[in-house]
């Protein structure tokens, strides 16, 4: 497994470490508003995507994909970001990232599951405590940038408050039976896309905290390959 590295920052001060990812969860479905969530089920399955069959729902992906890499391969031109708040568990203690659940769109009509899996999933290179952080978790930033060229558009834009807390997320996954070894990876949701879900030759992602001053951000280039047959 190919190791990460972290700046991991807390109000006592800042040090680098080599994180190696054992487990990789990518929770979906994270919303706090019921009827909003309920609507955009609805929506996608007008256009084919099924519905989950529970809500939040937990999807496992390789910790392989997981990537600081500058740049992510992908196949063909249908895919595209998704910025998130994302755990980690190190020395026993829990940091707070950020990174891209970067999806393909087309396998995503008829396997959720199958699209998360089929792309890698950008980290940035530092970490937050998390407990130091979660006081001020609903007044948190989360925001994405689709650039193209010299254009960079606002993609994302939202507060934690939209968000299930990830401490919820995990209590929730404990209790389906879920393990969280040293080494675990979770994806906590996102927020909408503000003028709807679309590929670009780059994608920036962050997270910000005026409480403590803190962000956390990443990028990457994204290179399409081509589909053949």
């Amino acid at each position: 497994m190919a190791m990460l590295e972290f700046e991991l920052c807390s109000t006592s001060g800042r040090h680098r470490a080599r994180f190696e990812p054992v487990l990789a969860v990518v929770a979906g479905w994270t919303g706090r508003d019921r009827a909003a969530i309920e609507h955009h089920i609805e929506e996608l399955a007008a256009i084919g995507v099924p519905r989950p069959s529970t809500v939040p729902l937990f999807y496992r992906v390789s910790a392989a994909q997981l990537t600081q890499s500058p740049a992510l391969q992908v196949v063909g031109a249908e895919t595209s970001g998704e910025a998130e708040p994302v755990l980690l568990r190190w020395e026993g203690r829990w940091w707070l990232t950020a990174g891209s659940d970067h999806t393909d769109r087309k396998a995503e009509a008829y396997s959720v599951a199958l699209s998360k899996q089929l792309c890698g999933k950008p980290l940035a290179a530092s970490a937050w405590a998390w407990d130091e952080v979660a006081p001020h978790y609903d007044s948190l930033l989360l925001r994405s940038f689709a650039i193209d060229g010299p254009r960079r558009a606002p993609y994302q834009d939202g507060r934690g408050a939209a968000l299930r807390p990830p401490s919820e997320l995990l209590a929730l996954w404990q209790a389906q039976g879920g393990a969280t070894p040293e080494g675990m990876v979770m994806f906590c949701g996102t927020v909408p896309a503000l003028n709807g879900i679309r590929p670009a030759g780059r994608f920036e992602f962050e997270w910000s905290c005026d409480a403590l001053g803190a962000r956390v951000a990443g990028g990457y280039d994204v290179e399409a390959l081509p589909v053949v047959s």
